[in-house]
């Protein structure tokens, strides 16, 4: 097995007794200096520098993350079969669905779902013009145009690497589309120590990308300085410009193992990056999820919708709304009750076996 990916994960990969090979890395959109791609550019380019691996490799399948478009072209290009990989939750829309990233949840009535059906003509049209874009990529590497729409999405097999019951239902799913539950992996680390006591434990789990002035972190921090709770915070390895007051019943640490350290917790407090939301409940802890951008406001409301949780927005991640959305966690036994079944139904459904057999079956076919 083989895994292009960026440098900076190949002691990672390799750790895993797989074969790394290194993937392009571009610049984003051009700027005055004119250096840079734009995405389809970059696309094309990664399809093209891909080749040679392809034919060294000579795969029966590639697996291509739902983002990585040019994995996909020189996937076609070389008449390789190929999967995408899903790591969140299905993004495609669906009638009556609030557009996917929005911070909206899955209206309660006909009104509301009268008035997102009422808006898919421009979903719609911005789906259509990324088709175009995509067919303008395919067409100068010679493969030829797509009708549907979303044709980044392997039509053979998209692997959807979230739990079930984050998913809204639709009235009907492609075939080639497989729930698998969470794909989750993390970096190996050692045990860290936890607040002396035997109060609940509340972790902090930032986003290892957004929210630099760790407004979130800080707010946890002293909203829970008082609370009848320990907490255990970590920067993951992104200092704050200005120094966190660490109150007398909470540890902050650089880096921790979610996997080590969730099982324990009573609640989870996190930016509500998919990989923390279902690894807190892969370990049957709810979350309060203070979304800063992107797919994290989608996250939140899918947390709680499902029950497994409650969603704080942005507005009210104060060291007050937080101690409150951490009180409402703890005092309503619903949400841990609902974050127990989602670990029950992962302990039964192991994601890796199912997205492998998954692929073993495609390769079959």
């Amino acid at each position: 097995m083989w895994l292009q990916t960026w440098d900076r994960w190949h002691e990672d990969v390799e750790r895993e007794d797989v074969h790394f090979a290194r993937a392009p890395e571009y610049h984003g959109v051009p700027g005055d200096d004119g250096e840079g791609l734009k995405p389809y550019q970059a696309a094309v380019r990664t399809a093209e520098e891909t080749a040679p691996l392809l034919d060294e490799v000579r795969p029966d399948a590639m697996v291509v993350d739902i983002l990585t478009v040019g994995g996909a072209l020189a996937a076609e290009v070389a008449g390789c079969r190929w999967a995408t990989l899903v790591p969140h939750v299905l993004p495609t829309p669906e009638p009556g669905f609030a557009p996917y990233s929005s911070g909206a949840r899955l209206p309660r009535t006909r009104f509301g779902r009268d008035l997102w059906i009422a808006l898919d003509p421009v979903v719609r049209r911005g789906a259509e013009r990324g088709r175009d874009e995509l067919n303008g990529a395919r067409e100068r590497l010679g493969l030829p145009a797509l009708k549907h729409l979303h044709g980044g999405v392997s039509r053979e097999l998209a692997l959807v690497a979230t739990f079930p019951q984050l998913e809204y239902p639709r009235s009907s799913w492609h075939p080639s589309m497989r729930v698998t539950g969470p794909l989750i992996w993390e970096r190996p680390f050692g045990e860290v120590e936890t607040p002396a006591g035997d109060a609940p434990l509340v972790l902090i789990a930032p986003s290892t990308s957004q929210d630099p002035e760790q407004r979130m972190l800080a707010a946890a921090l002293e909203g829970l300085a008082n609370a009848p709770v320990r907490v255990l915070a970590t920067t993951n390895r992104r200092a704050p410009a200005e120094p966190i007051a660490v109150p007398a019943n909470a540890r902050l640490v650089d880096w921790l193992s979610y996997e080590r350290s969730m099982p324990g917790c009573a609640a989870v407090v996190c930016h509500a990056g998919h990989g923390t939301v279902v690894r807190a409940l892969a370990s049957g802890v709810p979350v309060v999820a203070c979304p800063a951008t992107g797919d994290m406001f989608e996250n939140a409301q899918r947390v709680a919708w499902a029950g497994a949780g409650v969603s704080l927005p942005r507005r009210l991640t104060t060291p007050r709304g937080i101690a409150l959305a951490v009180q409402k966690v703890l005092s309503d036994s619903s949400y841990a009750r609902r974050a127990g079944e989602l670990r029950e139904w992962a302990n039964r459904h192991d994601g890796r076996e199912l997205a492998a057999d998954a692929l073993e079956e495609l390769v079959r076919s």
